[in-house]
């Protein structure tokens, strides 16, 4: 497997070894050996699926206290995958790092806790899966709204499909103090 820096220390793109032939293709998702010795989780709480349709935009989300790491890829059609840096007194704060993960290509995106999370669907349809190092905690759940201009992501969709909540999700400047994690060097 191959370990592909983004611009945001910790998020790292997963290429996987790929082994096919004319019967088709075989390649390891995950394996707690190899995966920790790039300094990667070895172990994951929940697994979670979600399927959109072409447009449907998911996110910004995280969840505090008790932060998930999420480590995702996409089982058919295309996404463009980002993290964003919203840990208080981080370098990077409020910046972002995008990728598009396939079917085809196979990627993975290695999102740690700490970090915004949000998907935007490419193809007609879209089959996700997220990893997760925390099971999911309705009163730890948070968002920032997707077109924040302080963010500034570059989607590649113009009006996309969101939910009520991620269309009323509040701006990272409005986010109380409190509600954001803190960056630990």
């Amino acid at each position: 497997m191959k370990i592909i820096p983004t611009d945001l220390p910790g998020c790292v793109v997963i290429e996987p070894a790929v082994f096919g032939d004319e019967r088709g293709f075989f390649f390891e998702t995950w394996n707690a050996q190899r995966y920790g010795e790039h300094g990667l989780p070895t172990q994951f709480v929940q697994s979670n699926v979600s399927s959109s349709s072409k447009g449907v935009l998911r996110g910004l989300h995280y969840q505090w206290p008790r932060p998930q790491g999420k480590l995702v890829s996409v089982l058919e059609g295309e996404v463009f995958d980002v993290a964003v840096d919203i840990r208080r007194g981080s370098p990077t704060f409020g910046k972002w790092a995008g990728v598009v993960l396939s079917a085809d290509n196979k990627r993975q995106f290695w999102i740690p806790e700490g970090f915004a999370h949000g998907f935007a669907v490419l193809s007609e349809r879209a089959l996700f899966s997220y990893l997760c190092t925390e099971v999911y905690v309705k009163e730890a759940d948070a968002g920032l709204r997707w077109n924040d201009a302080r963010i500034g992501v570059d989607w590649p969709i113009g009006d996309p499909v969101l939910s009520a909540k991620d269309a009323a999700a509040p701006f990272l400047e409005d986010v109380p103090e409190d509600r954001l994690p803190v960056y630990v060097p």
